[in-house]
């Protein structure tokens, strides 16, 4: 299945690098987004298009879900096929135009034959992510530990370049949109005004970096430490937060909610959101430790 998949991934990374030169930028004009999901650009279609025919494609799959569709699509095959995915085929696509880093992830469960889509994040037995940035990398965990790979476009083959990942214990960077900061409640206001100011548990004033990509603000924040966070209900469990927050666990991190373990939260739909909360153990501990971090409300933002 892997290898299916990193076939799509290397397919649309090759179509991101021309969707200037090919007109591929842009709203997609196909019709009205579900209230489910975000209005679509023309390369979510694609992308969704690209990495759902590589699950179908190895013939390894009961049924798929993506961030992009309403509904599980169930697979007929010849034979009972093992497993169950979901993705994210595109996630920042919303600053695509712009050339900003974009992502792809994903997770694996065993097909149960029951509810495929909403099983509890503690059930996953592989994720990934791929990053389209300078270099394209796939990023992948099926349970026992993290490995990163670089795309060769010299061979057109992913190497591993980044084994046996781990993200430090602490970190000094946190990545969230802090001209948020007057939406927020109370706890998280403290939080961060203490590891600005070295206020916090580890004595270090902290940097702001922030993409608004959540593959890439991710990466970092799995390279260098920190937190990489959402604190509204706005990521979706299924698609989002369940597969990274599996890859931060298999890395030595964590991912919370702002009070429980994101892989035992189970999902109420298919676009189940939350807010997410992804890092080092210890400044996810901390985080919690303020108690009031979740901006609650629907307060929309056009930007």
């Amino acid at each position: 299945m892997l290898l299916s998949v990193q076939t799509g991934v290397k397919s649309l990374a090759h179509l991101l690098s021309r969707a200037g030169m090919d007109n591929l930028l842009g709203v997609y004009e196909g019709g009205p987004a579900s209230p489910e999901r975000d209005e679509a650009k023309k390369l979510d279609v694609i992308a969704n298009d690209l990495i759902k025919q590589a699950f179908i494609d190895s013939q390894c799959v009961s049924a798929i879900a993506s961030e992009e569709e309403d509904a599980v699509q169930h697979i007929t095959l010849g034979r009972q096929a093992a497993y169950e995915a979901v993705f994210d085929p595109l996630d920042g696509s919303r600053n695509i135009d712009a050339g900003i880093p974009t992502g792809t992830i994903f997770g694996i469960y065993r097909a149960t034959g029951s509810q495929p889509g909403l099983q509890v994040g503690r059930n996953m037995i592989a994720a990934g992510y791929a990053l389209y940035s300078s270099a394209t990398m796939l990023v992948l965990s099926w349970g026992s530990g993290v490995h990163g790979f670089t795309l060769d476009s010299g061979v057109g083959e992913f190497v591993l370049t980044h084994p046996a990942m781990r993200i430090p214990t602490r970190g000094q960077i946190y990545s969230l949109n802090d001209a948020r900061y007057f939406d927020w409640p109370e706890g998280l206001q403290r939080y961060i005004d203490d590891i600005r100011q070295g206020k916090g548990q580890s004595a270090k004033q902290y940097s702001a970096r922030y993409i608004c990509s959540l593959v890439a603000d991710f990466h970092r924040t799995l390279l260098y430490g920190g937190i990489a966070a959402n604190p509204r209900s706005h990521l979706r469990l299924v698609y989002e937060a369940n597969p990274l927050s599996f890859i931060a666990e298999q890395a030595g991190g964590k991912g919370s909610d702002g009070k429980r373990r994101i892989l035992d939260i189970p999902p109420e739909k298919l676009h189940h959101r939350l807010p997410l909360f992804l890092g080092s153990p210890e400044d996810i501990d901390e985080l919690e430790s303020y108690g009031d971090v979740q901006q609650i409300g629907s307060k929309k933002y056009t930007v």
